[in-house]
């Protein structure tokens, strides 16, 4: 649903789901019958009521006219964005049988869309919004700045007294001691407000015991985790690209403080993932000029999805700005200059070798990285053992797949696609393996999501 009245496919509807089940349950409200009085602006507006199961029907309308991204308001009461029946509303316009006829919107989804337009107008007209860089009293912030500092170096000189406790012992007392004993350190990291040091313990915590070579790689994550406390004790000593990208993988909070960048972004994937306190989505977008991958976050309280979300497959009129940090993919997404709306452009591919030469270049800007974008070109997904692999199908070399990729069901839809015929696919590559997350065939087609 853009300005130019193309519609969106049911793939680009359904990449909007913020979870499996609101994808089940919106492909089944994607039909005439539960709906009634469903109708389209033409404009980037739909609007309809769908049968529940109280006396009153829900009251749905969906919005991406004005180029701020989809929105949607509906009177049920789940807490999903978008819910399912916004989903269904969209499947059925996507559908173009004349279930959602041009007309005229009632009252009620008038009230929600002009709301919204006049609020879209008033922060275009304030400028860029987002998080405050500046403080009422800068010599305030310098000081909390600089006693959280503190407290994370006494954090860090702590981590690094338990590691090396840890290998006093060896390593199979990790699997003696149990995980109480991680959880203790995180939540002392917790207390030195560095919480990506805390995450990495709590990692550490759950390797011992976890099958065959599980001490190799607790001595791997050891070793890194090391890496990161030294790179902060010495932070005085790094790169100011390098000290940025230590910094954020401690817990630090960054701004994005590179220049805005406009380009048309190819959405390429969206995908969630959740744990007890807070849900984050990930939006890997493509820069069909500037030629640069970024990556957008948003985040959602535990048990409630994010609510940016962006149709996989078309592109948006935006502009990025980048996070410090050497070779750091992540941009906050700026002012949008129009709704989403269909390209040809598909990013360039390289070969699987090439795929582990950069991410083999990405670790020595960040070693923490655990992966990198990137677009494969020409292969072709096949089976190896137990596992599955990204063949090569111009080279005598391939990519195996993670252990996460190959209990998804988007690894079926890639198998589909293909056809043992080569294909084009985007994903992240790493020290596990590739995670493919979108895929084009080898010729004329649309992108297909797999996550």
């Amino acid at each position: 649903m853009t300005q130019q009245g193309v519609r969106w496919t049911a793939d680009q509807v359904l990449a909007l789901a913020p979870d499996t089940a609101s994808r089940t349950a919106g492909s089944k409200l994607g039909a005439a019958g539960p709906w009634s009085e469903a109708g389209s602006s033409g404009e980037g507006t739909v609007w309809g009521l769908c049968k529940g199961s109280g006396s009153k029907p829900y009251q749905t309308v969906v919005d991406v006219a004005d180029g701020s991204g989809p929105a949607c308001k509906c009177s049920c009461p789940s807490r999903k964005f978008p819910c399912k029946h916004a989903l269904g509303l969209l499947l059925l316009w996507a559908g173009g049988d004349g279930a959602v006829p041009r007309g005229e919107a009632p009252e009620w989804a008038k009230e929600w869309i002009a709301g919204r337009r006049m609020r879209a107008e008033g922060a275009r007209s304030a400028g860029p919004s987002g998080p405050t860089t500046g403080s009422a009293d800068p010599e305030a912030a310098r000081r909390r700045a600089e006693r959280r500092a503190e407290r994370v170096t006494a954090g860090a000189a702590e981590l690094e007294q338990r590691l090396a406790d840890l290998l006093r012992g060896g390593l199979a007392s990790a699997e003696q001691s149990g995980y109480g004993l991680w959880e203790e350190t995180a939540a002392r990291m917790v207390d030195a407000q560095a919480q990506g040091l805390a995450a990495r313990v709590r990692e550490l915590g759950a390797i011992p015991g976890t099958g065959p070579g599980w001490p190799v790689r607790l001595l791997e994550e050891c070793a890194l985790l090391h890496l990161l406390d030294q790179g902060w004790l010495r932070r005085e000593r790094l790169p100011e690209d390098l000290a940025a990208t230590v910094r954020s993988r401690v817990g630090l909070p960054t701004q994005a403080d590179g220049p805005p960048v406009r380009d048309r972004w190819l959405v390429l994937a969206q995908y969630d993932t959740a744990d007890a306190r807070l849900t984050t989505r990930r939006i890997w977008l493509y820069g069909t000029d500037s030629r640069r991958t970024a990556l957008v976050l948003s985040y959602g309280a535990a048990g409630r999805a994010p609510e940016l979300a962006l149709p996989v497959g078309l592109a948006l009129d935006a502009e990025l700005s980048a996070y410090p940090g050497a070779g750091q993919p992540r941009a906050v997404l700026g002012e949008r200059f129009a709704a989403p709306a269909p390209t040809a452009v598909r990013p360039p591919g390289v070969t699987t070798g090439g795929a582990a030469a950069r991410y083999g270049d990405a670790l020595r800007d960040d070693p923490w990285l655990d992966a990198v974008p990137v677009t494969l070109d020409r292969v072709i997904p096949a089976p190896d053992g137990d596992s599955w692999q990204l063949a090569d199908a111009d080279e005598d070399a391939a990519l195996p797949l993670t252990p996460a990729a190959r209990s998804r069901p988007g690894l079926w839809r890639l198998v589909a696609l293909s056809g043992g015929a080569p294909v084009r696919v985007f994903g992240e590559c790493g020290h596990q393996g590739f995670t493919p997350l979108a895929a084009w065939p080898d010729g004329p087609g649309e992108v297909v999501p797999l996550c």
